[in-house]
Order: structure tokens, then sequence, then C-alpha cells
């Protein structure tokens, strides 16, 4: 008998082939996880992360933007026409009350002072001569030898003689006055900037300031507060003692805080109807720093104004990122005493971006929930342990986040993402991000073999290095 020769195999066939010889591994893969997610448990009470509500010194801090301006703003205008001879100062150097900073053209000046001079002396030898006459006439009246008219012309010659010397010296002052104008000096202590016009020029009233010098120490930081919050200020400090209870401090656009302190000199007694905002004025030293002699505030600088007690107040605090909003208002969970979360409404104070003032809400010794926040639902029960040193991050190698691990009721994913103190338990760190998921599944390579070789997950070295977590869902 003859044997039939089996055809040969055809593409089709090759290709069936192939395609069931790459999927055999992935197979065996899902036969091992089979058991393990049979053995995955139900989760047990999400664990958090807490800290107790505690009073602690605060100091209230009120934010604005405001302008430093100087005390004194001098534009120095020459008071008298002439050529400017000379430049007596160094553009931008402080500059003392009464020092000389130019100098006019004095001969012209001095010419009319000795012309003032002359005429004083002219006048004085008129009104002697008139008194001579005056004497005369007197005399021959007494005897009956002059007339009435002869004595009251020699009375008005006399007067007149009197007020025309008045006149002369008048006009010699004012001669002298305009001579020492030709000097220009400082009035006031400060900062003088640019020159505007150089040696040579004719100078003058109607010629433009000269140069500007501005006061320096102290400085006065003006800034608009709207109604409001004038109100809330006012309310919070009047029973501590009015502006003598706030202290200013004020930052530089660069973000440096300027170290010296200031007090509010001024609140303006008008709202400014286009702005609905009173102005405050405060004043603050402003001293040379360094061997420069420069100083840190210069007029017309913007500086954020920072309004503050000056003493610290007590104050519920609890961590910024514990708090949280929809639309029922602000609020943040807490743990009662079955270790249950429930909801606290709050009602926030002045706060920072890392702390937020409590006014109301809360009682000290409140169990404030303040990692793994995303898990929790009111009412529900949680696995509550002390927080990290770092709110909202995950801790590592903490003994305090190792605790919530223990129990098992943290799932996997949450576990990896750093949601929960859990997150620091060793071998998580790489596990995947889905709840639920057989643990190890995400694992790092050298887990992910060993399950299929056993076909007992939870027997191999690397599951047994997960935490007693699975294990807790096995037994249930």
């Amino acid at each position: 008998m003859m044997r039939r020769t089996p055809p040969a195999p055809t593409s089709r066939d090759r290709a069936a082939r192939t395609a069931l010889l790459r999927a055999a591994p992935l197979l065996a893969l899902l036969a091992s996880a089979t058991p393990a997610l049979a053995q995955f448990g139900p989760q047990g009470p999400p664990a958090v992360g807490i800290m107790e509500a505690a009073r602690r010194p605060v100091t209230e801090s009120t934010d604005f933007v405001g302008r430093v301006e100087a005390l004194e703003h001098v534009d120095i205008i020459a008071r008298v026409t002439g050529y400017l001879q000379e430049r007596l100062f160094q553009e931008g150097q402080e500059v003392k009350k009464g020092d000389p900073l130019y100098r006019i053209e004095r001969q012209t000046f001095e010419a009319d002072l000795a012309r003032a001079q002359a005429t004083v002396a002219s006048a004085e030898a008129e009104l002697a001569n008139a008194r001579v006459s005056l004497s005369r006439a007197q005399e021959l009246s007494r005897t009956g030898a002059g007339t009435r008219v002869s004595l009251d012309n020699a009375v008005a010659q006399e007067r007149t003689a009197n007020a025309q010397l008045l006149s002369a010296r008048a006009a010699a002052r004012a001669a002298e006055i305009n001579l020492g104008y030709t000097e220009i000096t400082s009035p006031i202590d400060g900062k003088i900037g640019r020159t505007n016009l150089t040696i040579g020029n004719v100078v003058g009233p109607n010629a433009g300031a000269l140069a500007t010098i501005v006061s320096v120490d102290p400085m006065r930081v003006s800034f608009p507060i709207s109604q409001r919050q004038a109100l809330e200020l006012r309310d919070r400090y009047a029973g501590r003692g009015g502006v003598d209870a706030v202290v200013i401090r004020f930052r530089t656009v660069d973000g440096k805080t300027y170290p010296q302190p200031g007090r509010i000199e001024f609140i303006d007694n008008q709202i400014n109807r286009n702005t609905d905002s009173i102005l405050v004025r405060a004043r603050v030293p402003n001293p040379p720093n360094g061997p420069g002699g420069d100083r840190q505030l210069i007029d017309g600088q913007f500086v954020n104004v920072s309004v503050e007690g000056a003493e610290p107040v007590q104050a519920i605090t609890i961590p910024r990122a514990a708090v949280l909003q929809d639309q029922q208002g602000t609020y943040a969970f807490i743990v009662d005493a079955e270790n249950k979360a429930q909801r606290r409404n709050l009602r926030l104070g002045r706060s920072t971006p890392q702390t937020a003032v409590i006014e109301e809400g809360l009682n000290p010794g409140d169990k404030v929930i303040v990692e793994g926040i995303q898990r929790v639902r009111p009412g529900q029960e949680v696995n509550a342990a002390p927080a990290g040193p770092a709110p909202g991050a995950p801790a590592q190698g903490q003994g305090g986040s190792a605790a919530p691990a223990a129990s098992g009721s943290t799932p996997a994913g949450n576990a990896a993402a750093g949601n929960s103190p859990a997150s620091a338990a060793p071998g998580r760190a790489n596990q995947g991000t889905t709840q639920g998921a057989p643990a190890g599944a995400g694992a790092s390579p050298p887990g992910a073999p060993a399950a299929p070789s056993t076909g007992q997950p939870g027997t191999t070295q690397p599951q047994a290095a997960n935490p007693p977590a699975n294990q807790s869902g096995t037994a249930r």
C-alpha cells in the first residue's frame, strides 16, 4: 500500500503557527495572574495623614501697592537773570542746607548795588540840608521875621528828603539781595539730580529748573486702601490702639524685604470718588547703606506694602493644603472620635500660601486631614496617622508613614501616586496607578517573570517583598 504524502503547509498555516507561538507567553502570564485576581480582597478604609489644629502666634498682615515719596521736593530756579558762571556740585550727590550750587555772573549786580548806595548818600545829604532849612524857618517864625508859608514849606521839604532817603536805602537793600541771589545755595538737606542748564547759558526765573533736590531721610510711602479694607482694618485694630497697633513693612520690586519698619502718620479725610479708596501715608527711615552711603528707597519707587499687627495674636492655623472649596464655600475634613471623616465649613482670616488662619469652623485639638484628602468622603471611615513634616508630599522613610501601609488599607495605585503616607512603603514605588490591580503587576522587571514560574502568586521572593496589605486581602 502506498503512503500518501501530507500536503506542504501553505503561507496561511505558517502565519497561524507564528501568531500562536507569539501569544504563548502572554497566555501564560494571564494564567498566572488569574489566581492573584482571585485572592485580592476588598479594600480597607483609606489611609490619611492628620494634624491637630492648635492656636499659634500669627502676625496679621494685609498687602497693598504703594509708592515712595520724598518729604521735601525742591526745584532749583534762578531768582535773577544772568549768565551761569559756575557749577559747584557733582550731579547725584547728597547736599546739605546752605551748600553753594551755582554762581551767576556778579559784575552787573555789584554795579547796581554801588549805584543804589550812591543814591542813599545823595538822599542823606538832601535830608541834612532840609533839616537845616527847617531849623532856620522855625527860628524866624519865633522872632516874627519869617512868614508862616516859609515855615510850612521847610517842613514839607524835610519830610520829602526823609522819604527819599528811605526809598534809596530800600533800593540799596534790593540791590544787595539780588547780588546775593547770584550764588544759589541748597534750601534743604537731600540729594540733587542732574543739572538742566550748563555753564554759559542765561538763566533766570523763566528759564525753568536748574536741578531738583529731594530729601532722602526719612521717606514717605503713600498707598490707597479701599473703603471696605479701611473699615476692616479700623475694626480689627480699634481695641488695640488704632494706628499705633500696626507696623508698616515694605518689599521692593525684586522681592526683598526692606529692613526698616514704618509707622502710619497720615490718613486722608476724604474718599476718592473715582476709586472708592482713601489715601494712607507712612513714614519710614532711609539711612545710608554700605560704605558708599547709598540709600535703598528712592523717590517715586514702587513698593509692596504690608500692614502688620505690631504684636502677634493667637489664632488657629492649619496647612493651606488641607483647605478645600466648593459651591458651598471653604471647608476642611476632620476625623471624629469614631475615626470617620466629617466636613467642617470654615471662615478664613488673612492667610499665606502655606498656612491658613481659621477664624471660624475649627476648635483647638480637632484632627484635620492634611494628606490623602482626595480619597475622603464625608462620613467615611478612615485610617488616620500623624502627617509627615511636609503636608501633601510623600514622606521618605518616616516611621509614621509606614503604619498605614501595614494595615493594608491603601490601594497600590494610590500608594504609587504618592497620595498617602503609605507611599513610602518599600517595594511600592514602581507599582501601577489603577486601583484594584494585582500586587506586583506594575512592579520592576525582576518581579514580573517570577510569578509564572510557580503558578502561585505570593510565593515568589518579589511577591513576598510586597507590604502585608495584599496578604491581609488574601486572608479575607
